[in-house]
């Protein structure tokens, strides 16, 4: 690509992705152990088939907007948010992003299962770059918004999945970061805690955040994100206001 075909975003642009795929070389037959493969591979007896995980992807997302993402499982969502995080490079294309990334791809993923709550709470809180006084500034707020209750003080191993859930999504959202990046957060827990992360994220729009959010909710889709993509088979098959993503995609669902 010439430097003349390359577009530059505007400031109020705060994720850009051009061209963007990601191929994946996998074997086209199942190899039980690692001896059989090592012997294959020496052999070169190993035959390898192209997977496309996502292909020419190309959207952008304002500042301070809730960009949704939908779309069956294996569409490629996850791996879209693992580009967008720089975890992982695209084969081709160009990502560009204008702020700090804090990616919450899995809520609790950074846990440590025998660590308290309050204990995983400074440890996931350094993780993100925060100081030891900053994070003691936060804490409680931090455990009033989980929910919790006296279980902060006990292992993560004997939570359950929504308290977890409610754990990490706490601490993620305690500071007001510049991008956001949620993977399937408000599928988790229960109504009413859904309802909180609802409010916490428009309270982070108000004050600046661009959020990109996936989700397999069209009301989610529909009611939070102005704007949002329909991925399918790795492909964005359409982009428009969060309203007419949910509808297309309720049409994929019901075969219209």
């Amino acid at each position: 690509m010439s430097s003349q075909n390359i577009i530059v975003p505007n400031e109020q642009v705060a994720v850009f992705l051009e061209g963007v795929t990601v191929k994946y070389s996998i074997p086209s037959e199942r190899i039980g152990t690692i001896k059989e493969y090592l012997i294959k591979k020496v052999s070169r007896k190993i035959s390898h088939q192209d997977f496309l995980a996502l292909n020419n992807v190309n959207f952008q997302v304002n500042k301070g907007e809730i960009f949704g993402i939908i779309g069956r499982n294996g569409a490629g969502k996850s791996t879209l948010l693992k580009v967008i995080s720089r975890v992982l490079y695209p084969t081709q294309g160009r990502v560009w992003i204008n702020g700090s990334v804090s990616p919450l791809l899995e809520l609790g993923a950074g846990f440590h299962p025998e660590l308290t709550g309050v204990e995983n709470l400074y440890l996931n809180g350094t993780l993100l770059g925060h100081s030891k006084k900053d994070i003691q500034k936060h804490r409680d707020a931090i455990i009033d918004f989980a929910e919790i209750g006296d279980f902060i003080y006990s292992p993560i191993r004997t939570y359950s999945s929504g308290m977890v859930s409610r754990l990490g999504f706490a601490i993620a959202t305690a500071w007001i970061p510049e991008i956001l990046i949620l993977d399937e957060v408000l599928s988790v827990g229960d109504a009413g805690f859904q309802q909180k992360c609802e409010i916490r994220m428009k309270e982070l729009i108000h004050s600046g955040t661009t959020i990109l959010l996936v989700s397999h909710s069209i009301a989610t889709i529909e009611n939070v994100c102005s704007n949002a993509i329909l991925l399918h088979h790795g492909q964005v098959i359409k982009s428009g206001t969060g309203k007419e993503i949910g509808k297309r995609y309720k049409e994929i669902l019901s075969g219209s």
